[in-house]
């Protein structure tokens, strides 16, 4: 998956600048209070928090603020408050735009992501409108050099579904949603590093962006919507052809 594995790097450089605001916190504090709050506070059979402790693990938040969070979401408290809601849209050039959100003010969300749409070349569409271009997936990447057929020995049987190699080296591991926890424990127990882990939404195809201007526009939206307070993630089939992402990379 060619255009995942090069938007990734843009937004690995974004996920960094909203740690220092303190932003990326936030939300992961959220998604690990609403995955308690729906399946429980044991991890081991909660393949949704198990995710969002792989992921705050990566971004180095404490054991004790992680499990204040579990607490507070397995007690409900105010994470009752909090809806999850999902917007889906077009960017510039048609991309298709899946944002995922957590709130307790729908008319506020909804508006504020309208409007980011609208400022930057999109529209925000009906429900349903590019949702099935998408599929919900698990996603391990382990460090180039990982053996390929140690990771298919400690992967297959707990439940992964390939192991793909990617154009840095790397390697990734497909799970479904709920084999995404026994799949990372048997990495665990394999002694197998992984650099990150998520489960999210991946599209079924891509659309390729070969104009820099566009890309810049698409980039545009991207960030705007990830600037909104109530937005947890936001998912797209954009690929950028090679001589765009250098561009991009170049001006960041």
């Amino acid at each position: 998956m060619a255009g995942h594995s090069k938007w990734a790097n843009i937004k690995h450089r974004k996920a960094a600048q909203d740690a220092k605001k303190g932003r990326i916190f936030t939300r992961l504090i959220r998604e690990l209070t609403v995955a308690a709050r729906q399946g429980g506070s044991a991890v081991e059979d909660n393949p949704r928090l198990r995710a969002a402790v792989d992921k705050a693990l990566s971004n180095n938040m404490t054991r004790d603020t992680i499990d204040r969070a579990i607490t507070r979401g397995a007690g409900n408290s105010d994470s009752d408050a909090m809806e999850e809601l999902v917007y889906e849209g077009y960017g510039p050039d048609g991309v298709a735009v899946l944002v995922e959100c957590m709130s307790d003010n729908r008319n506020r969300t909804v508006s504020e992501v309208r409007t980011a749409f609208n400022k930057h070349g999109g529209n925000l569409g009906s429900s349903g409108s590019v949702a099935f271009l998408f599929h919900k997936q698990g996603r391990i990447v382990l460090p180039a050099g990982t053996p390929e057929e140690n990771v298919i020995e400690a992967t297959l049987e707990a439940g992964g579904e390939d192991v793909q190699s990617r154009d840095d080296g790397t390697l990734e591991v497909i799970t479904t949603p709920n084999e995404f926890g026994s799949v990372r424990d048997a990495l665990d127990q394999a002694d197998i590093e992984v650099m990150q882990s998520d489960v999210g939404m991946f599209p079924d195809s891509y659309s390729s962006i070969n104009d820099v201007d566009t890309a810049r526009r698409v980039v545009a939206l991207f960030d705007r919507l990830e600037d909104l307070d109530d937005v947890q993630n936001v998912y797209s089939n954009v690929d950028f052809e090679p001589h765009v992402l250098e561009a991009l990379e170049d001006a960041s």
